[in-house]
């Protein structure tokens, strides 16, 4: 067996982990509400726990999704961190992919459009990471 095989595996689990961990900072830092407060609109009525002023509330320009949390710093700079690594892992694993394909069968059509778009999603996360 060889070592490579981790590449693949490790991609989600880096990728899931850091995303986790960049909602944790957001939510830590009070740049998005937590998931389970559901009272969006009616939650400036109520105190909040860990509420760092009256102006913070839950509307909808906080809820709490990818590219809210990655956002602001320090957050943002740890988001482009897990996007440029993920960025790099894909491109790693669809080059040793097509290399894989063409050392056990021809090179065909299907395996290069393979490559092309396994580079262009992985160009288009290195966008999203880096230019929110």
């Amino acid at each position: 067996m060889s070592l490579w095989m981790i590449l693949p595996v490790s991609l989600p689990v880096l990728s899931i982990t850091g995303i986790w961990v960049v909602y944790a900072m957001a939510l830590y830092n009070q740049h998005v509400c937590p998931v389970d407060n559901w009272l969006y609109n009616q939650s400036c009525e109520e105190e909040l726990h860990l509420q760092s002023g009256p102006s913070f509330c839950c509307t909808l320009d906080n809820v709490p999704l990818i590219s809210k949390c990655g956002t602001l710093p320090p957050e943002s700079c740890f988001f482009s961190l897990i996007c440029s690594t993920g960025s790099f892992m894909v491109l790693v694993i669809v080059l040793l992919r097509y290399a894989h394909v063409i050392e056990k069968h021809q090179n065909c059509v299907l395996n290069t459009a393979s490559l092309s778009t396994g580079w262009i999603c992985a160009a288009g996360l290195m966008m999203v990471g880096n230019f929110q």
